[in-house]
């Protein structure tokens, strides 16, 4: 289907309108339906005139929804104070099938009314009938209501001109006005009462005179510059002062005042006096700004032309809708220029005893932006015998208007109108169009009745699926599906016929030729008729297919070739260290079967060596895996790095130089210690290898925050604040291949032998083990930097990370200790360590065998079980030995434990753990210790 095609079938889909009417207007009604016009449709041919469409926007307009509305009567949301002659209006408009436009009072759903101008207009068809009537509906209560405050809007400007000649008068023959006289060569002002009053002044002090400042002191701060520059122009030669400005009374009242005045002068032009009155004007300044909000607010612009002038007086809202710049006044030609060239002047002269047109409409093109818009003029005109601007007695002739922007309105006329005129052509023209798209589709289109019956077909049924148009109407859906697909599409129809649209369904269908098609169904519902199309979709069924296949292939491939890595490096690692373990025991036994026992310790510290490396490969794996046993703590980063700055300064040389950068006040990081200062000498080792002619390694602490922008691109990261610790060199770098690969198990740029490929690896998994985070960067030439992002500790206390040094193994006294080891020769070897030690020892194979122990009376001091014993594991056998003795002290051996990963978590009061494999003072150390502490606190 082509994207006409189908915008086209969604349209008829969605839109609700009834698929008759829109095949006579075409897509002039969407547009009028997308406008933003409120819109509704009714059914001529039915009593009533029934509603069956109505657009969002008249939803809005009214507050009641589509589904409220569809069926009900044209007039069931008229008013009940509705005159009934606009109603018999509209009953004969519609009888006579005409069009015609009226306001009618109607009730939203909230039960406000408003006044709804209504324009309806007959749809005809092509035998010249009206099945439908289009009705436009817009909200004139605003406009309408002008029309009755237009005459309150003109009384009120009346009564303003009539307050400021009632002040001119009152300022002119005191009364309320105050006086004022200014010695300007004696400097002192003097005042009477009145004046006093205003400003705030003591009355007797005012009539005896004050400093000349006075005038200005109780002036309002934002007016006092403005007025000192109009009084100082008076000194220098102006004729009049005339001002309002604030001035703040004694009380902290704000008062405005218009003052009038002027200067006595000198022969020689100076002044001498400065003399005038002023009257208290706050009254009129409020009725002025309630007026101008009021038309801001309404979007009315108010003006008012005295014939026989050359300019017309404004308000601030009449030049904001011509685009003018705010102002009192205006020139008649400035008004008339922005008018349309087509149209009459705004402003016209009235001295022939013409009369101006109450309401007219015109246009005007915008000087601000050039845009052409529709404005609406009403106003009266009146000859009053009013006094001319000369204060000559005169006819008075005079306009007192509004205007108000009409844009919208005529826009929806626009589009009415043309809708009516090209009506007939549309319809023939999507009857062609809908024809084409039926005919030329490439997607099944149908229609389905309420029986699940095809009442039509396309002729794309034959191309995809090999039937004939006449071979699939009059059949049931279900004959075309494939059997296990039956159930799911009875239910989607059932759905479909119910309301509740099918998008991108799928279900396979039967070709002629009894192979498959799958295909990918939308509908939607009209009436009693569901219709759809499907889009054949069998080619990307099986693309999607092929691919998948693909992906697991190449999973699978980069499994084996992780695992062959993996395998690899452990046995040439493993091989080298047993290699010296098992050498070194032969030749021990071949000694003392000889009796040569001089130099056996040699080859005995050989052996232990490779163990040694043995079990710290093991580690390194469980780090990397993230199954090592750890005890995060609150670390002081800070106090860790000074610790270990001599140690890294040794190891580093003298021509490496170290540079250590520490932030203050750094809260504590959470952490297992011991980790952590491995890694950062793992680091330090590895940027010395680096910088093989030497150079700068930099160690710098500090906090950082990782948003979640960066934390949902690492796969287990939370966004928030982290102690940073970035370890910095000089060096060559890497290069991008192989900083991807740095973080591999085994992975090693190192000669063979040098390097096990462990190193990073280890920190990235101890790291992320306690919810931390690390990155690389690196250039080569450029040197390389690792930053490790550690968990902010929720405490405030960080501990020392140092470790005691380890004196003589401690030995007992008799404690009774069970053993509990599925290892044969760890248990043995356990036990007799134990009984070296001074301890007496009872042992279990598991967790079944030992619970018999724990349950019978005899005296255990202290209970030594590895964690991953079969069935019971060690942490179940300590829960249920602790019920049983409470206060019973555990010691857990473990080698892995995936559910002992974090001491903290694992392990509670009286309890502790060591780590396979352990040397006898390593584990002498730690039962002395637990004991110890259940012997201070019994």
């Amino acid at each position: 289907m082509s994207g006409r095609a189908e915008a086209l079938v969604m349209m008829e889909r969605d839109s609700g309108v009834p698929p008759e009417l829109r095949a006579l207007c075409g897509p002039l009604l969407d547009t009028l339906i997308q406008s933003g016009m409120a819109l509704t449709i009714t059914d001529h041919r039915r009593p009533g005139e029934p509603l069956v469409f109505a657009n969002p926007a008249f939803e809005r307009l009214t507050g009641h929804a589509s589904g409220d509305l569809i069926g009900r009567p044209f007039g069931f949301l008229a008013a009940a104070d509705t005159d009934p002659a606009v109603l018999s209006g509209i009953e004969q408009a519609l009888t006579a099938c005409r069009a015609l436009t009226t306001d009618l009072r109607v009730v939203r759903q909230d039960g406000g009314v408003f006044w709804d101008r209504v324009c309806l207009t007959p749809v005809l068809d092509a035998q010249g009938t009206a099945p439908y009537i289009l009705w436009t509906h817009s909200d004139q209560t605003l406009e309408l209501a002008r029309r009755e405050v237009e005459a309150d809007l003109a009384a009120s400007r009346q009564a303003l001109a009539d307050a400021k000649e009632r002040a001119r008068l009152a300022q002119v023959v005191g009364g309320t006005a105050g006086a004022w006289e200014w010695d300007v060569a004696g400097g002192q002002l003097y005042a009477d009462a009145r004046f006093a009053e205003l400003y705030g002044l003591d009355p007797v002090e005012a009539g005896k005179g004050l400093p000349t400042d006075a005038f200005f002191d109780s002036i309002h701060t934002d007016d006092r510059m403005r007025i000192r520059i109009a009084v100082a122009g008076v000194m220098h030669g102006a004729d009049i002062f005339a001002k309002d400005y604030r001035v703040v009374g004694r009380d902290g009242a704000v008062h405005w005042v218009s003052a009038r005045g002027g200067a006595d002068r000198l022969p020689d032009g100076t002044a001498c006096r400065f003399r005038g009155v002023l009257a208290d004007v706050t009254e009129q300044k409020r009725v002025e700004e309630q007026l101008r909000v009021a038309q801001t607010a309404g979007g009315v612009g108010t003006f008012e032309y005295i014939s026989g002038f050359g300019t017309v007086s404004v308000s601030e809202q009449f030049c904001l809708l011509l685009g003018l710049h705010p102002t009192t006044a205006l020139p008649v030609r400035t008004v008339n220029a922005v008018v349309h060239p087509d149209d009459a002047p705004l402003i016209t002269s009235l001295d022939g005893g013409e009369t101006a047109p109450p309401y007219r409409e015109f246009r005007i093109r915008r000087p601000d932006t050039g845009e052409i818009r529709w404005l609406a003029q009403r106003g009266e005109h009146r000859r009053d015998g009013q006094r001319d601007r000369d204060a000559r007695q005169g006819t008075g002739s005079r306009f007192i208007g509004v205007i108000y922007d009409i844009t919208a309105s005529k826009d929806a006329e626009e589009k009415l109108r043309q809708f009516a005129e090209t009506l007939e052509a549309r319809v023939e023209e999507r009857t062609r169009e809908r024809d084409r798209v039926w005919n030329n589709s490439r997607d099944l289109l149908v229609i389905i009745g309420a029986d699940g019956i095809f009442r039509s077909a396309s002729p794309s049924w034959t191309a995809i699926l090999g039937y004939a148009v006449d071979e699939v109407k009059g059949r049931r859906v279900q004959v075309f599906v494939h059997p296990e697909d039956l159930a799911v599409t009875e239910d989607a129809l059932n759905g479909a016929i119910h309301d509740q649209n099918l998008t991108n369904f799928e279900n396979r269908l039967l070709h002629k030729d009894g192979s498959l098609r799958w295909v990918s169904w939308n509908t939607s519902k009209e009436g009693d008729l569901v219709y759809a199309y499907g889009r054949d979709i069998t080619e990307d069924k099986q693309r999607a297919d092929t691919l998948r296949q693909t992906e697991e292939q190449l999973r699978q491939a980069q499994k084996m070739e992780a695992v062959g890595q993996l395998t690899g490096g452990l046995a040439h690692d493993f091989n080298n260290m047993l290699m010296g373990v098992i050498g070194g025991l032969d030749i021990v036994r071949r000694r003392i079967s000889q009796g040569r026992l001089s130099d056996l310790d040699r080859f005995m510290d050989a052996s232990m060596a490779s163990a040694q490396r043995a079990a710290a490969l093991t580690h390194r794996l469980l780090a990397f895996s993230r199954q090592q046993s750890l005890d995060p703590k609150p670390i002081d980063v800070n106090d860790l790095v000074r610790s270990m700055e001599d140690l890294l300064r040794r190891t580093l040389g003298e021509q490496i130089e170290l540079r250590v950068n520490m932030a203050e006040n750094l809260v504590a990081a959470r952490s297992d210690a011991n980790q952590l200062e491995s890694a950062i000498l793992n680091l330090a080792i590895n940027a010395r290898d680096a910088m093989p002619d030497g150079g700068i390694l930099t160690i710098e602490t500090g906090r950082a925050t990782l948003d979640r922008a960066y934390a949902a691109r690492h796969d287990g990261l939370s966004a928030g604040d982290y102690i940073m610790i970035r370890v910095s060199d000089t060096g060559m770098g890497m290069p991008p291949d192989v900083v991807a690969k740095a973080f591999d198990p085994f992975f090693t740029t190192k000669p063979i032998g040098q390097g096990t490929g462990l190193g990073l690896s280890m920190i990235y998994g101890f790291v992320k083990q306690t919810g931390g985070h690390v990155r690389i960067d690196s250039e080569m030439w450029r040197g390389t930097a690792i930053t490790l992002y550690l968990p902010c500790d929720g405490g405030d206390n960080a501990h020392d990370p140092g470790m005691a040094g380890m004196g003589e193994t401690p030995e007992g006294a008799g404690e009774i200790v069970l053993v509990v080891e599925d290892d044969e020769s760890v248990r043995l070897l356990v036990l007799d360590v134990l009984q070296e030690l001074g301890y007496t020892a009872l042992h279990a194979a598991d967790g079944r065998g030992a619970l018999s122990v724990i349950e019978s009376s005899s005296q255990i001091d202290l209970l030594i079980t590895d964690v991953g014993l079969p069935g019971l594991n060690g942490r179940q056998l300590a829960e249920i030995a602790r019920r049983r003795r409470p206060d019973l002290p555990v010691l857990f051996v473990t080698g892995y434990a995936a559910n002992a990963a974090v001491r903290g978590d694992f392990l509670d009061e009286g309890m502790d753990m060591v780590m396979k494999p352990f040397a006898m003072d390593e584990l002498a150390a730690k039962i002395r210790g637990i004991l110890e502490v259940r012997q201070r606190n019994p």
